[in-house]
């Protein structure tokens, strides 16, 4: 793999509140990053203001800045500019919660997540998507389905995360995260998106390589 395949890249990071995936999307940043990437962070008012039992919101922000090199973009106003200004090739939302998914799906742009989106998606660039939801084969799976349909919206592949305690539960492979992004970036999406089940929560298939 080139280390450095996307260099000079533009890449807007939005991260909802799905806080138990923090730590696994931190990695992916610094694995895009490494490949060359120039990232922009992007928070939800909740994912950047909440304490929660898996870290203090100044440290998780304090993280996030020191990956990226730049200050957080936190505020509606802050993000209104990324379409109009054509600042960003591909903005990528990692996690995605139930909620971030609902808000795409229908329109509405009343979090800087959301609204980045909206902003980005006016002049035809790519959003890529890494899922992160409870309910993503219950109440947010017809969400997950209108936005699987629309075009120039791409997803990092996804799996059961934990299907015998939490059946509805999905999550993305965050360590594919590279390989989505130059799939995105090049108008496809990786495949397969649906991936089994990992071995230590049940059962499992051999997977195929990934391929866009």
């Amino acid at each position: 793999m080139n280390e450095r395949r996307l260099q000079g890249v533009r890449i807007g990071c939005a991260m909802t509140g799905s806080f138990c995936t923090f730590q696994k999307v931190f990695n992916a940043w610094r694995a895009l990053r490494s490949a060359g990437a120039e990232l922009y962070p992007i928070m939800s008012f909740n994912a950047s203001r909440l304490d929660t039992r898996f870290g203090d919101a100044r440290d998780v922000r304090n993280t996030f800045t020191e990956i990226t090199g730049r200050e957080i973009w936190d505020t509606l106003e802050q993000v209104e500019p990324i379409g109009p200004r054509k600042l960003l090739d591909l903005l990528i939302v990692a996690p995605c919660t139930g909620s971030t998914l609902a808000r795409i799906a229908n329109g509405f742009s009343d979090t800087p997540a959301a609204l980045a989106v909206k902003s980005h998606l006016r002049n035809g660039r790519p959003v890529l998507i890494a899922v992160s939801t409870n309910d993503g084969l219950a109440a947010s799976a017809k969400n997950l389905g209108e936005i699987l349909c629309r075009r120039g919206i791409f997803f990092v592949p996804f799996r059961q995360d934990d299907w015998e305690k939490k059946p509805t539960s999905l999550v993305a492979d965050f360590d594919l995260m590279v390989d989505s992004t130059a799939c995105a970036l090049e108008n496809r999406q990786i495949q397969p998106i649906l991936r089994a089940s990992l071995p230590e929560k049940g059962r499992f298939l051999t997977e195929n390589p990934a391929k866009c």
